[in-house]
């Protein structure tokens, strides 16, 4: 009888993440990974306490290279090879007060008319967008990159990266960055680090910023996955035995949206679970919006 598939799972400790991780651990070995190791810990108690004994929990802060590289190690001791990668772990880059959250400048398939009503919100700081860019991009990235060994010894390698809608190329206000972005055959790790720079840049200066086109006060979050998003499409190609897809799980309810979105953490798992246990054939390179395929 063949051996179970591995899977990691980053930031599984709650919302989506721990969803996935849910749903996966019916099929495989899951360890979850989450910042904090009394939430993590707990989070695979509360799964092993709701009969699924294959998760096991390993700390991971998705900015620290050393923590980064105290998982491959323990993947590598423990189960010489990871079939499934989930980069699920994420965060904003506005702070945003409940009452406020409805004025963030979201896309309208996400907001009725009503929800649309502006209230006061603290606005974007560049040590915000930094420290969004750092986990949602750069963490996704040096995770995937500390684990492509492991992946590479698999006969069926996944990586799914959890985006979201406002990462598409759409949103990106910045003509330039834009344009990069959206020219497929030219995309490096390289190129697409240049464009998360020069915003960093940018975003110190608020008439700059409003000069490139910036007028999203989530400015942060959105170049966070068009980068994350570009970086599926280089890993794809660069590793065609990978099958690497993003996909956003929709507009779900978790702390993140102070539980007001239109999807359960169920629903917002089914799109990356169905990627990661995708069958030799199927889609690499692409996105998906939840279960379907759409456009970056």
């Amino acid at each position: 009888m063949p051996s179970k598939r591995i899977a990691v799972v980053t930031g599984g400790n709650k919302g989506v993440g721990l969803e996935i991780c849910r749903q996966l651990a019916n099929e495989v070995v899951v360890v979850l990974t989450a910042r904090d190791e009394k939430r993590g810990a707990d989070a695979v108690a509360k799964l092993h306490s709701s009969g699924l004994p294959d998760v096991v929990f390993h700390q991971l802060d998705v900015t620290d290279p050393a923590s980064i590289a105290s998982l491959a190690d323990f993947i590598d001791a423990r189960f010489g090879k990871l079939d499934i990668l989930v980069n699920n772990a994420g965060v904003s880059s506005t702070i945003v007060e409940e009452e406020s959250f409805w004025s963030l400048n979201l896309p309208s398939e996400v907001l009725d008319e009503k929800a649309k009503q502006s209230t006061k919100v603290i606005t974007q700081t560049f040590e915000g967008a930094k420290n969004c860019l750092e986990t949602n991009y750069y963490g996704a990235k040096h995770v995937t990159q500390a684990l492509l060994t492991l992946l590479l010894k698999s006969t069926s390698p996944r990586i799914v990266n959890v985006s979201s809608k406002l990462g598409q190329l759409e949103n990106v206000q910045d003509e330039s960055a834009r344009k990069i972005l959206s020219d497929v055959d030219g995309l490096t790790e390289e190129v697409v680090d240049t464009v998360v720079s020069e915003y960093l840049n940018d975003v110190k200066d608020e008439e700059w910023m409003e000069k490139k086109g910036w007028s999203s006060n989530v400015s942060g979050y959105i170049v966070s996955k068009a980068a994350l998003n570009a970086y599926t499409r280089i890993i794809a190609k660069k590793f065609p035995s990978i099958y690497a897809n993003a996909v956003s799980p929709g507009f779900v309810a978790t702390d993140m949206t102070y539980f007001k979105g239109t999807s359960t953490v169920e629903e917002g798992a089914k799109g990356p679970v169905r990627l990661a246990l995708v069958p030799d054939g199927g889609p690499s390179g692409q996105y998906f919006w939840t279960t379907q395929k759409s456009t970056f």
